[in-house]
C-alpha cells in the first residue's frame, strides 16, 4: 500500500498542474463559446485536431525511449543528450518544411466548403508551436525521471498562465478598450478581423516562453550524440509513433472527418464546434486519465524488477477503475452544473457526454494493460492494437457520422477505446501475466451505469424541482460510495483477498 501510496501522491502532484492548469485551460470554453459562433469554434478545433497528428510525428515516440533507456543504460548522461539532439533537429526540419508549404496546405484545406478559414499564418504559426511543444517535451521527461515535480508543476501553470492570460488580453479586454480613449494605442496591437487567430498566437507565445524557461535543462549536461544508441532507440520508439498516431486517429480523426461527413454540408463546422465544445465536457475523467500517465509511466518503469511488480500493477488497475467510476458518476449526477460552461448554442450535445466519459475510463485501463508491452520490449504490439483502434474508428465515422452526426462520432470513440482495451487484455495476459481482479471492475462500472441510469429516470417520469435533484443525486453519489466502502471491507476485499480465477495477484499460473 506504501507504493500505492506514493504513485498517488506522484499523480497529485503531477495532476496540480495539470488539472488545475487545465481547469484554468478550460475556462477558455466559456469565453470561445461566447465570443465566437459554432462555426468559428469549429476552426479552432479542426485545427487542434491535425496538431494533435502532428504532435506524433514530431516527437516519434522518444519520451517513452528516453523513460526505457535512462533505466536500461543505468543513467548513462548521453541518453538524454542523444534525444535532445535528435528531436531538436528534426523538429526545425519539419518546422521549415511546414511553414515553407504553408500556402499549398491551406490550399489543400480549403479545397471543402466548409474549412474557408484555414489560412497559411495560422499553418505557419503551428508549425512553430509543434517545434516549441516536441523540443519542449524531453527536458520535461527528464524533470519527470528526476522527480522534481515542482519545477515541472512551475512550468506546466507558466504555459496555461500566459496563454490564459493572453486570449484574456485579445478576446475580452481589447475589444472593450477599442471603444475607449486608448483606441490609438490598441489599433496598433489588435485586429478585431483576426478572430480566431489571437487563440494560435497566444498559444505560439506560450509555447515559446516555456521553451526559454527551460534552458537549464536543455543545456544541464554536455551535448553528445551516440549514433548507435540512438539507432537503438528509434528502433525501440517507430513502433511507440506508429501507436501514437494511430492514437491520434482514434483520439482526434472524428473532428476532421465530421465535417466531411455529415448529412447536411451547411451545418457542419456549426457540429464540429458543438462537438469540440461538449467532448471537452468530460474534462475531469480526462484529466485525471491524463495525469494518471504523467506519473505511472516512470512509475511501472521504476518497479518493473521489484518481486512484487505484478501485484503492484494489478492494485493500481484496481484503484483506477474505482475512481473513474466515481468521476463518471459524479459528472453526470451535475451535469446540469457542468452543462453550463458551454454557450447555449452548443448545450444541444450534452448527450455525448456519458458515451466519452465511459470511452476515456477504457482508454485509461488500456494505459493500465499497456505496460506489459513496455517492459517486455514487444512495442510492435502497440502499433498492431492502435492500428485495429485506427482501423475501427476509420469505418464505424464513415458509417455513423452520415447518419447520426456528432452522436456517431462519440459512439465510434467508445466502441474503438473498448475494441483496444480487450485486445491488449487478452494479448497481455499470454505475454505478461497480470492476475487483475475483473470482478471489481465490473463491480464498480456496473453499480457506477446503474445509479446514473436511476438519476435519469428519476429526472424524466417524476415531476422534481432541480433543487430536489441535486439533492436525490447526491445521495445516489454517496451510495457508490458506500458500495465501494463495504466491497473493500468485506470478506472477498481486494485489500484482504485479491483473488482472480482462485489465484492472489503475483501467484505463478
Amino acid at each position: 500500500m506504501s507504493v500505492i501510496k506514493k504513485l498517488a501522491g506522484q499523480t497529485a502532484t503531477y495532476g496540480l498542474s495539470s488539472i488545475l492548469g487545465r481547469l484554468l485551460n478550460y475556462l477558455l470554453v466559456p469565453l470561445y463559446t461566447r465570443v465566437f459562433h459554432a462555426g468559428e469554434y469549429g476552426v479552432v478545433t479542426e485545427m487542434y485536431a491535425y496538431v494533435s497528428f502532428f504532435n506524433i510525428v514530431f516527437t516519434y515516440g522518444l519520451e517513452t525511449a528516453y523513460f526505457r533507456f535512462f533505466q536500461s543504460e543505468k543513467e548513462n548522461p548521453k541518453v538524454y543528450s542523444t534525444t535532445l539532439i535528435s528531436i531538436l533537429t528534426s523538429s526545425v526540419l519539419f518546422a521549415f518544411f511546414i511553414i515553407f508549404f504553408s500556402p499549398a496546405i491551406a490550399g489543400k484545406l480549403n479545397a471543402t466548403e466548409h474549412s474557408n478559414a484555414m489560412l497559411p499564418e495560422y499553418i505557419s504559426w503551428f508549425a512553430a508551436i509543434l517545434a516549441f511543444d516536441a523540443v519542449s517535451t524531453i527536458p520535461f521527461a527528464k524533470l519527470r525521471q528526476a522527480n522534481k515535480a515542482k519545477r515541472f508543476v512551475f512550468l506546466k501553470l507558466l504555459w496555461i498562465v500566459i496563454n490564459i492570460g493572453l486570449n484574456l488580453f485579445f478576446l475580452v479586454l481589447c475589444p472593450k478598450l477599442m471603444n475607449s480613449s486608448y483606441h490609438d494605442v490598441i489599433r496598433n496591437i489588435y485586429n478585431p478581423s483576426m478572430g480566431v487567430g489571437y487563440v494560435f498566437i497566444s498559444n505560439l507565445v506560450a509555447s515559446a516562453v516555456t521553451l526559454l524557461f527551460l534552458s537549464p535543462e536543455l543545456f544541464s549536461v554536455k551535448l553528445e550524440f551516440d549514433r548507435a544508441l540512438w539507432k537503438s532507440m528509434i528502433v525501440y520508439s517507430l513502433p511507440i509513433m506508429v501507436a501514437g498516431f494511430a492514437g491520434m486517429i482514434n483520439e482526434t480523426f472524428d473532428r476532421i472527418m465530421l465535417p466531411r461527413l455529415v448529412s447536411d454540408p451547411s451545418t457542419a463546422l456549426e457540429q464540429n464546434g458543438i462537438y469540440g465544445a461538449c467532448y471537452k465536457l468530460s474534462i475531469l475523467m480526462t484529466l485525471f486519465v491524463q495525469t494518471f500517465r504523467y506519473a505511472a509511466e516512470p512509475f511501472f518503469f521504476s518497479h518493473a524488477s521489484k518481486e512484487n511488480a505484478k501485484e503492484i500493477y494489478s492494485k493500481v488497475m484496481h484503484y483506477f477503475v474505482l475512481t473513474c467510476s466515481f468521476i463518471f458518476l459524479t459528472i453526470m449526477m451535475y451535469m446540469d452544473l457542468v452543462k453550463k460552461i458551454v454557450g447555449e448554442e452548443y448545450r444541444s450535445g450534452i448527450k455525448i457526454v456519458p458515451i466519452l466519459l465511459m470511452a476515456n475510463l477504457c482508454l485509461g485501463v488500456y494505459y493500465n494493460l499497456s505496460i506489459w508491452y513496455k517492459l517486455t520490449g514487444r512495442t510492435r504490439w502497440a502499433a498492431w492494437i492502435s492500428v485495429a483502434g485506427a482501423v475501427v474508428t476509420l469505418l464505424l465515422n464513415y458509417w455513423l457520422i452520415p447518419v447520426l452526426g456528432y452522436m456517431g462520432a462519440a459512439w465510434t470513440t467508445l466502441i474503438c477505446y473498448a475494441s483496444m482495451m480487450v485486445i491488449s487484455y487478452v494479448a497481455g495476459q499470454k505475454y505478461y501475466h497480470v492476475d487483475y481482479n475483473l470482478r471489481s471492475f465490473a463491480l464498480f462500472v456496473i453499480t457506477a451505469l446503474l445509479l446514473y441510469a436511476a438519476g435519469e429516470i428519476t429526472r424524466q417520469h417524476y415531476r422534481i424541482t432541480e433543487h430536489w435533484m441535486y439533492v436525490i443525486n447526491s445521495l445516489l453519489l454517496v451510495v457508490f460510495l458506500v458500495v465501494a466502502y463495504l466491497y473493500e471491507r468485506g470478506k472477498n476485499s481486494y485489500l484482504r483477498m485479491p483473488v482472480f480465477n482462485g489465484r492472489k495477484p503475483g501467484d505463478k499460473k
